[in-house]
Order: structure tokens, then sequence, then C-alpha cells
């Protein structure tokens, strides 16, 4: 026996050594962890579990068979993050570049069946030169049994994808059909195509970084949610996330505890909109003022960002916000962040987190350039999104909440459960200087000082519809609160609305316009 245990120590100490002391300088040079090392800081301490530590590829091609290496180039299994059992695989890039064939795709597989029957997150640590070439077409079959099980998977299981390094080719489809991405900054890139064949096919001279690096997918394709300045705060960033969320779909948001060290009242709010409705503000003053000191974490800062997402506590809560900013942009809904939001408050009402909605928004943004794009279409999937959602909803109009927005927003038309507004608030099919223009255009066109008669209809519009106590008599407002009110307010409606129940008309699934 003694023999036996010697020969299961070698191979296990073999097994840890991936690619070779070489292979592993070379990672540490690039300013990269190893996969092991990735997997050690994501998991509380002694929790993690291997699995498929002794696998490897079973091809003869190219010479193939004189190159073995235990695990094939990912390291596979499950653990513990806060105390919580999460799933992970995570890439060696010192074993063939940590490229995915038959065994590397199976042992991923494998992970992913088990996170799905157990109702456990999945975290995909990515650092691969993509498929296996020497194994063709096996290797393709590996990313489409991936591709088919985080289908499955998607509104189930929280599934969390971090790009290390480079992900290229169908490898990146994967990353796409989870829920969240995060890219580290300098070492990583995403494309389906290489800077080599944007060259042969186009002629464009582009780099790898410029083609698909951390801050071209948070800041202009909006692909990433999250850019990072190393791996290490990349980790620590996706335990983070997870403190934020439920372990599947059947479960409720977190709740920790919280003792109020200050009062519910918040008396900054009340002088943060300014006296002109023109002059913008940082909505994120607002959410810092009303959610748990400290707890915001914001989803895509740098992408869409006429429009904030992210999640955060409320006494000890987890909660998903949705604001309109109108310091970018006046706050306008586009095509970009009607994308961005839809699919953050569809991620939420998978997994039962409550939503918030501060309203701030003068419009849709006109245009050709976002008419020709579709601004009717993926305008619709916010408005969908919202329709859609079950969790308890809950919307603050603070200034404007105009035409087709006002409705797109979490309005009471479309089943939000409860809509409050400030003082403040300008609920209207436009703003007054724009309707007076319509409404009294013949009457200002008369006049024998227009300039005067405009302002005076303006002010007329406004005085009739530029305040919240129209839509509030209609029954579309709940309440009129003083903006110190707001976080009070809050609490107590969501706990009024922690154990609503809402079901959707029996169907296969909707179809969202995509």
């Amino acid at each position: 026996m003694s023999s036996k245990l010697d020969l299961l120590k070698s191979k296990q100490a073999e097994a840890l050594q991936g690619g070779g002391e070489k292979r592993i300088d070379s990672q540490h040079a690039k300013g990269k962890l190893t996969a092991r090392e990735r997997v050690k800081l994501l998991l509380d301490e002694g929790t993690f579990e291997e699995i498929g530590m002794l696998a490897t590829h079973r091809s003869s091609n190219f010479g193939l068979e004189k190159q073995q290496f235990l695990g094939d180039g990912v390291i596979t299994g499950y653990g513990k993050v806060h105390g919580r059992p999460v799933y992970v695989f995570s890439q060696d890039f010192t074993v063939f570049g940590g490229s995915l064939a038959e065994i590397h795709a199976k042992k991923i597989v494998r992970i992913m069946d088990l996170a799905l029957q157990n109702g456990i997150p999945l975290i995909g640590l990515n650092d691969s030169g993509g498929a296996r070439i020497q194994e063709g077409v096996v290797s393709l079959g590996g990313y489409a049994d991936i591709f088919y099980r985080n289908t499955l998977a998607s509104g189930v299981i929280p599934q969390i994808s971090a790009i290390m390094g480079p992900c290229a080719g169908g490898a990146v489809y994967s990353p796409a059909l989870t829920d969240f991405i995060y890219m580290v900054q300098a070492s990583s890139f995403m494309f389906v195509t290489g800077p080599n064949v944007v060259k042969t096919v186009t002629h464009e001279e582009v780099t790898s970084e410029e083609l698909g690096g951390a801050s071209t997918h948070s800041e202009k394709s909006g692909v990433a949610h999250f850019s990072v300045e190393n791996d290490l705060k990349c980790i620590n960033d996706i335990k983070k996330l997870l403190s934020y969320l439920p372990q599947n779909c059947e479960e409720e948001s977190p709740k920790y505890h919280y003792d109020p060290i200050d009062d519910e009242w918040r008396e900054e709010l009340n002088s943060i909109i300014p006296d002109n409705p023109n002059t913008p503000y940082d909505i994120k003053d607002v959410i810092r003022s009303v959610v748990d000191p400290g707890s915001f974490y914001e989803v895509q800062e740098n992408y869409a960002q006429n429009i904030v997402c992210g999640f955060a506590f409320l006494q000890g809560k987890s909660i998903g916000i949705v604001a309109n900013q109108p310091a970018f942009l006046a706050g306008v809904l586009d095509i970009d962040s009607s994308n961005k939001a839809g699919r953050f408050v569809r991620f939420c009402d998978s997994f039962n987190i409550p939503l918030l909605v501060l309203e701030d928004v003068p419009g849709f943004l006109p245009g050709t350039d976002q008419e020709w794009n579709g601004i009717i279409s993926n305008g619709a999937k916010l408005l969908y999104a919202f329709c859609e959602a079950t969790v308890p909803r809950i919307t603050v109009i603070t200034r404007k909440a105009y035409g087709g927005a006002y409705d797109v927003m979490n309005s009471k038309h479309i089943g939000a459960d409860m809509n409050y507004a400030w003082p403040s608030a300008e609920i209207a099919v436009m703003g007054a200087k724009g309707a007076a223009e319509i409404i009294f255009k013949k009457e200002i066109d008369e006049a024998a000082d227009p300039v005067a008669k405009h302002a005076e209809k303006e002010a007329e519009y406004a005085e009739l519809f530029a305040n919240p106590y129209n839509a509030a008599k209609h029954g579309f407002i709940d309440e009129v609160i003083e903006p110190g009110q707001t976080r009070q307010k809050l609490i107590r409606a969501f706990d009024m609305l922690k154990n609503k129940v809402a079901h959707l008309p029996k169907k296969k699934h909707g179809n969202i316009p995509l």
C-alpha cells in the first residue's frame, strides 16, 4: 500500500505543477496569477475540493500523445465563498495555452451539471488560447456542450465569468451567455476574430487591446460589466458581487444583520435638486444617501452612463437599483442604456432581488442614429423587462418623467407596486417649453411680444402639469414625499412587499424584442 500511496502523491504533485515552473514563471512575468492561485484566492481557506485532477487528453494526433499534463489545462471543483458553496473552473494557460479540447470541456461540463442540479452559483475563470486545433471538431463540440448548459442554467443559478487572459473565437460565447463578465485591464481580451483576421478581411490595423481589451468592452461595446486593475482585484470583486446574490432562483435575495447607526431621515436630499430644472445633478448622490452606507456596487459603470445600475443593501437586504443619470446626456433613454438596464432588470427578477427605480428622464434620445439603429425595439426591451418582472418594484420620481419614458421607467401602469414622487417631480407628456410651443403656437405667433407670451404660456402649462399632483390625483403616484423621507419610505414599503406573490400568464416563454 505504501508504494501505491507514493504513486498517488507523485501524481498529485505533478498535477499541481501545471505546465511546469518555467511556464508558471512566464505567467507571473505577465502580471497574471496561475489557475490554482486564482482558485485559492477565490475560495474560503481549506474548502476547495477538486474534481478531475488526474484527467488527461486521449488524442494521438500531431504528437499529442507525447504531451500529457494531468488536469488537461483546466482546474475544476467546488468550495465556499463567504461560507456559501460555489462551483468553479479555472483554465490553466501554462498547459497547452489553456486550450479547450474533449477532456478539458468534459471537466467543465461536469461541474456545470453539478451546479445546475444542486442550485449553486458557477464561476468561470477564463484564460485560454481557444480551441485545441490538434483535436479538431471535438474541440468545437466541447464548446457547444458548454454553451448549451450556460443556456439551461440561465435564470436558475448565477453564472459569473472572469476573463483573465485571452478569450477568442468560439470561446467568447460562453461568457456572453453568463450573467456578469469581469475583465482584467492590460492582460485580458475578447473578440470573435483577432487582429490578423481583421487586417486580412477589412484591412484595418488594430491591436488586441483596441479590438477587445477591458476598456473597449467596458466602455464601448458593453460586453464586460466590470473592468478591474489586476487578478487580485478581479477575484475580490467577484466575492463582493456574490454577497448580493442568492444561490439560485428558488432562494430570496440575501439579508444581513444591519444595526442602524443614524436616523433614517436624510436632510441632504431636500436640497439636492437644483432650482433650474435643466441643471444636472449626480443621481449617485441620491443612491448613496438612500442605501446602507458604502453598500452600492455599480454594474457597467463606464457604459451607457446616462443610466445607473447596481446592487445595494437597504437595512441589510439586497436590492437592485436602476436610475436615470441627469449628469450624463440629461438622463435620456437611448439604445445602449435601454439594453443595459433591461438586462439588469431581468437578472434581478430572475433571482428575486427587489427593484428600486430612481427616475429623472426627459424622454428618449432623438435623431437618425437612434431611429436607424432601432431605438424602438431596443427601448421596448427595457419596457418588456419591467412589465415581466414580478419582484417587488418601487419607483421614486425625483424630477422629470416625460412622455413614453415615464411609462417605461417602472410606472404604475406597467406593474410597479409603489410609486413615490418628490415635490420637484414633473410628470407630463413633455417639458413645459415644448408643450407651450405646440399648444399655444397661434397665440404666441400673433402676440405683440412673442417671447413674453411664450414665457406666460410655459408657466401656465407648468402650473397645470409640470408637478406630481395631477398624477397623484389620478392614483398614478401613491404619495408625494419629502426627499429626506425617501430612505424611511423605501424601508417600510419593501418590508410591506416582502411576501408579494405575482404570476405571469401560462406560457412557454415570451418573445422579447431582441
